[in-house]
């Protein structure tokens, strides 16, 4: 009987949550989809039923850290493993906030779901794929998180600890078999939940803000997934110096 491996998407929205279950299951990826609303999670489902893939969903709020452990389980059970974990809820808005107005209440508000979950989800699914030599987590952010953007100071410093987690981490295990990435994403991404809210209040979006592909992001993190040879992405990339 031919293995087939599961990809967990914690943030499963309509932008980039949808491309990397459409781009991991073509390649024969089984595909759980985690996110709060359970109703667009199951039409998602649907979706890539007609087209093919096997996926299952698990609304949850990833903000409340107490149950993450539980969540990976009941995805390791419908499941029997997870082989890829991609920890990608990103705000649906922003919240701006100079560095000069920032603090500790302001980052408090906003570290479980950008900091500190991404960690428990690590940890959670860590055991088993160690325990198999195999396996990936990738760490989903904003380019705040490498590369300070004013106004954004009650978010960057906790995207940017991720990220720093998310490279100690592949430092450590993957001589273990098990590969960790950091992908900071600088742009508004085409068909997302945050996209989508600007729209429906009429905001466009002006200057030098570029709009991604979430297709383009989804093949970026399964080339970074299935070749290993970096652990981090930018994308789009920065200008040369």
């Amino acid at each position: 009987m031919t293995y087939k491996k599961t990809i967990a998407i914690f943030g499963a929205g309509p932008g980039l949550g949808a491309s990397l279950a459409a781009r991991f299951g073509s390649e024969g990826y089984r595909v759980a989809l985690v996110a709060r609303r359970a109703g667009p999670l199951q039409e998602r489902v649907a979706q890539l039923a007609s087209a093919g893939i096997e996926a299952a969903a698990f609304a949850a709020d990833l903000g409340q850290l107490d149950g993450i452990p539980a969540l990976v389980g009941a995805i390791e059970e419908r499941f029997g493993g997870i082989d890829v974990a991609v920890y990608a809820p990103l705000p649906t808005i922003l919240s701006f906030v100079a560095a000069t107005e920032v603090s500790a209440a302001a980052l408090q508000s906003a570290a479980d779901l950008l900091m500190y979950a991404a960690v428990e989800v690590s940890r959670a699914v860590l055991p088993a794929q160690l325990k198999r030599g195999d396996g990936a987590v990738v760490i989903v952010g904003g380019l705040s998180a490498v590369h300070p953007v004013p106004g954004l100071a009650a978010i960057g410093p906790l995207m940017a600890a991720a990220r720093n987690y998310a490279l100690a981490l592949n430092a450590e295990a993957k001589g273990q078999g098990v590969y960790a990435g950091s992908v900071s994403i600088g742009a508004m991404i085409d068909r997302s939940a945050g996209k989508l809210a600007l729209e429906a209040r009429g905001i466009k979006l002006e200057g030098d803000i570029p709009s991604m592909d979430p297709d383009d992001i989804a093949q970026e993190i399964w080339t970074l997934v299935t070749r290993r040879d970096r652990a981090e992405a930018i994308l789009p990339p920065l200008p040369s110096a």
